[in-house]
């Protein structure tokens, strides 16, 4: 095997001993590559491998490498923060975008959704630790943003995701996830909320946690190709 394949069949092996060990299908997760920063080999090796899902955080990156690579069949998701004057080019060019937290950016990527193309499926960003630095609405203002956004026709508002800070302990992890997983179950019993289905959280180092706690896709980008580096062509590399 490859080394790209190694990687994904032993994340693939975390995934289903977290899933089977919470008496959960493992096909209910799905798994994201995060491919920012990554070379166009490693790109084409993991899509070889068999990925489909590859997430970006910088939206012109993003757009030329799915349109230098062509890989028929990948499904790209935004997963960085967005910024007003890039909401045109994400609604354009991705099929899901995991980082709203404000109306005005839902409204604007709903506005510039070319009405050819399927809806955009979103999650809506919680700052689930409550950390002043970090991007997503507070929890107790949820309702109100997941109601809106659900009525946006070129919207499909799919779930929720969190980023919770790093932590030392397990059990940090594990209350974070869980009450994200609270919110989650909440909102989806409200009826016009029932087809949420998807819970993005987990990473390299927590995805036996949030699978836990209900995570139906966890991002994952070092424990797949390792540490990030800049790029300063389309396939070299500087100093990590």
């Amino acid at each position: 095997m490859h080394k790209i394949e190694d990687k994904i069949t032993q994340v693939n092996t975390r995934i289903e001993k977290a899933a089977l060990a919470a008496n959960r299908n493992p096909r209910e997760i799905t798994l994201l590559a995060v491919s920012k920063r990554q070379t166009d080999a490693q790109l084409i090796a993991a899509y070889q491998a068999g990925l489909r899902h590859f997430g970006e955080n910088y939206v012109q990156e993003a757009i030329a490498k799915k349109e230098r690579l062509n890989l028929t069949g990948a499904i790209w998701h935004f997963i960085g923060p967005i910024q007003s004057n890039k909401t045109k080019s994400i609604a354009e060019h991705f099929s899901w975008v995991h980082s709203v937290d404000r109306l005005k950016i839902a409204q604007r990527l709903n506005d510039q959704r070319r009405n050819e193309l399927p809806p955009l499926n979103i999650c809506l960003q919680i700052n689930i630790d409550e950390e002043s630095t970090k991007s997503g609405i507070a929890a107790e203002n949820i309702d109100t943003l997941a109601a809106a956004v659900n009525q946006l026709p070129n919207l499909r508002l799919r779930g929720l995701m969190a980023i919770p800070q790093p932590a030392i302990h397990s059990e940090q992890s594990l209350a974070a996830f869980k009450n994200m997983k609270s919110l989650f179950d909440r909102l989806k019993n409200t009826p016009a909320l029932a087809n949420m289905d998807t819970l993005s959280m987990g990473m390299s180092v927590d995805i036996e946690a949030a699978i836990q706690q209900g995570s139906t896709l966890v991002r994952v980008g070092t424990a797949l190709f390792g540490p990030r580096a800049k790029i300063i062509n389309n396939n070299s590399r500087i100093i990590k």
